[in-house]
């Protein structure tokens, strides 16, 4: 197993590169953009004047990035809203850029629409209403919505849809309350 050494440190011109480098690979967040550059760095100075030059150019744009993110995730993968926005803070980006990102990516977009997408897709070639009688398949199939980012009443909605034991959940939590 090779062992890898220290990175070496990069002056100006090699961290733009470096950045240039970074960008090709991947979108990036101006967050983590800027960690990855601090992690290479002979001096913060240099980090400032990348990012600088990087957002001259438009190559480190926060609401482009978000916007572009947030409309993938949504139209790839059918993730709900609050996965998305935990995503994009993951990924070092300012709560209200993530917030408008996410915003504009779901406006128009019915929220069980897309919960009865990502339930045929994940559940696809299986009875739903057979599979969810058993409380262990309810049980993951409301994890596995949450877990996508969809509400917790857009969850129990759709799932009543399949599965009169939902109302079991619901009723019982109403009585603790």
């Amino acid at each position: 197993m090779a062992v890898r050494g220290k990175l070496k440190k990069l002056d100006r011109e090699g961290l733009w590169d470096y950045a240039l480098r970074v960008l090709s690979r991947s979108a990036q967040s101006s967050g983590a953009l800027r960690q990855k550059l601090f992690r290479r760095a002979e001096s913060a100075e240099d980090v400032n004047a990348a990012m600088a030059k990087l957002r001259e150019y438009g190559f480190a744009d926060d609401q482009k990035f978000s916007e572009t993110f947030a409309s993938s995730r949504l139209q790839n993968q059918g993730f709900g809203r609050f996965r998305v926005q935990q995503e994009l803070r993951a990924k070092r980006v300012a709560a209200p850029v993530a917030e408008r990102a996410v915003d504009k990516a779901f406006a128009g977009v019915e929220e069980a629409d897309l919960i009865e997408r990502f339930l045929a897709r994940k559940y696809r070639g299986k009875n739903l209403p057979e599979f969810l009688k058993e409380e262990k398949n309810l049980a993951s199939a409301y994890r596995r919505l949450r877990t996508a980012g969809f509400s917790s009443s857009g969850s129990i909605s759709a799932l009543k849809r399949y599965s009169k034991r939902i109302d079991d959940w619901t009723e019982s939590a109403e009585t603790e309350s």
